[in-house]
């Protein structure tokens, strides 16, 4: 139901409009799913069931969040990173909302293809800010969709203060990295990388390794468990300090 009505929402509104309005019509959508089974650590609603997606993951309907998503706020906030400058690339809408409007944080939200909420298009081979700038940066499944993944890391590291945190998650696989730049078309991409805008796959310590060779010294590969009540997923993320 939630998918047909999802289809059906965004071929008859203009898609600025739905995400504006996207608590109010997740609010009417799912009225009938307060409970207190289940909770969302972004929008803190109590819930009967999160949403089961096509892609396996839980969908907190009246946020929207994903697992990784919510995952993600509970570290920073949790870990009481949510302070000083925070360079956040394409953020999900709904942690977008919390950070926007968080007085602790200089919120700095980019997206270079303008699909997400954000308000600032940076290239992320060519931050133009200078050294020394952030506090923490937020890079969540942005590394497999550029070629030139060291250069990112490079700029990463650069605007990232001394003593600064740099989360980066990315799809993983076992082994070795897996790119190869030859595949462009959608088409191909999909069958090599499993989306059709992703340029490799990484392995962890694949990733670990690039991050190191572009600077970074402390980089904790930190495994998190699922956890039903809050709808995570197990999953792997890497923390950077510089």
């Amino acid at each position: 139901m939630y998918q047909t009505l999802k289809k059906i929402a965004l071929s008859v509104l203009p898609k600025k409009f739905l995400f504006q309005n996207e608590v109010f019509f997740r609010s009417l959508f799912a009225f009938h799913l307060h409970g207190k089974k289940y909770e969302c650590t972004v929008c803190g609603r109590g819930l009967r069931n999160f949403i089961a997606i096509p892609d396996g993951d839980k969908l907190c309907p009246f946020c929207g969040s994903r697992s990784r998503t919510r995952r993600l706020y509970s570290y920073l906030t949790e870990n009481s990173l949510l302070n000083g400058k925070v360079l956040h690339f394409s953020p999900s809408r709904s942690v977008y909302r919390n950070l926007k409007k968080n007085p602790n944080i200089e919120y700095f939200s980019t997206d270079f293809e303008d699909e997400f909420l954000a308000d600032y298009q940076y290239d992320i081979t060519k931050i133009p800010l200078e050294n020394n700038f952030f506090d923490l940066i937020i890079c969540y499944h942005i590394l497999e969709h550029i070629e030139n993944d060291l250069k990112a890391m490079e700029e990463l590291f650069r605007v990232l203060k001394p003593k600064g945190t740099c989360i980066i998650q990315t799809p993983f696989k076992e082994g070795e990295i897996y790119e190869d730049f030859s595949k462009k078309t959608a088409s191909e991409r999909l069958a090599a990388f499993g989306q059709e805008d992703h340029v490799r796959i990484y392995s962890v310590e694949g990733l670990r390794q690039r991050l190191k060779d572009s600077g970074f010294q402390t980089i904790e590969i930190k495994t998190f468990p699922g956890n039903e009540r809050y709808g995570f997923m197990e999953e792997t993320v890497l923390i950077c300090r510089k």
